[in-house]
């Protein structure tokens, strides 16, 4: 099978309902701008959903269409995504907001930045889309991720197509203010190394150079996780206490909020950052 072929038969596969109707109740949150929205991360790979947070991706037709308040659009645009929760039948969830145009673009090697495509060269799933154009433009973009995410590697000579996809996720995880065990890459990896061999036969042909620049990479995707959280404590109600609980979740932290960080969201996450650093929580 070709990577588009390994891709939309990967974006079909059903979910639980729950999850498509969460899905449909976010893509109706913004209207008519609602384009596609696709599941991931580790409620989709190894994790049951009850009691967890949900990750989704809601991609709209354009940012001002999607909000009815310019300076979401602009916030959107400046420095995408935007990030809202979203709570329905006693789960939880986050949402990040895209458009079309930038969906595809972050997915691809011209983008420095390695937020979007290391997230969807992991598996996801296509759980509500308005139309078929919506559902084929939401294809073609993930289609993308997986040889952005090995291109920006490079493979080495004789390396294993697994130890490739392992040491593109290393690189990628210190692109990025995460909250991490160690090892994660290649947890990644060994828990369905059937598909990403499929998946890296598939790519490996059609991969575009983009190697190296990884000191770039590093100081960018760090410098835009800050401006991202700053920027969430104007979007995301209990912004703070949701960064403490997915660090203690991914690191094994046991993080308390006081009082004063609770209250003011961006200045409680800001103050985390240098013990954390210091600890290894986040890197």
């Amino acid at each position: 099978m070709s990577l588009d072929e390994l891709v939309a038969e990967e974006l079909a596969r059903p979910v639980d309902p729950r999850v498509a109707a969460m899905a449909e109740a976010i893509a109706a949150e913004h209207g008519e701008a609602s384009r596609a929205v696709l599941f991931y991360g580790s409620c989709l790979r190894d994790q049951p959903i009850d009691g967890s947070m949900l990750d989704f991706y809601l991609i709209v037709s354009d940012y001002r269409s999607a909000y009815p308040k310019r300076w979401q659009a602009a916030a959107n645009a400046l420095i995408p995504p935007n990030v809202f929760p979203f709570a329905q039948d006693g789960l939880a969830a986050k949402y990040a907001v895209l458009s079309e145009t930038d969906f595809h673009r972050l997915n691809g090697p011209e983008t420095l930045n390695v937020s979007v495509w290391a997230r969807f060269a992991q598996p996801s799933r296509l759980v509500w889309t308005k139309d078929e154009a919506a559902r084929g433009k939401a294809i073609a973009a993930v289609a993308r991720a997986a040889p952005t995410l090995l291109g920006s590697a490079g493979r080495n000579a004789g390396e294993d197509i697994l130890d490739w996809w392992r040491r593109a996720f290393r690189l990628t995880y210190s692109a990025e203010l995460r909250a991490e065990r160690k090892g994660r890459a290649q947890s990644v990896v060994d828990s369905e190394p059937d598909r990403y061999r499929r998946f890296g036969e598939a790519a490996a042909p059609i991969v575009t150079a983009n190697a190296g620049k990884w000191r770039l990479r590093r100081a960018q995707g760090k410098a835009l996780s800050v401006l991202r959280l700053a920027k969430a404590s104007a979007t995301y109600a209990g912004g703070a206490e949701y960064i403490a609980w997915k660090i203690n979740r991914h690191a094994g932290t046991s993080i308390a909020l006081k009082p004063w960080q609770k209250r003011h969201p961006l200045l409680g996450a800001l103050s985390l950052l240098p013990r954390l650093l210091l600890s290894g929580a986040i890197r």
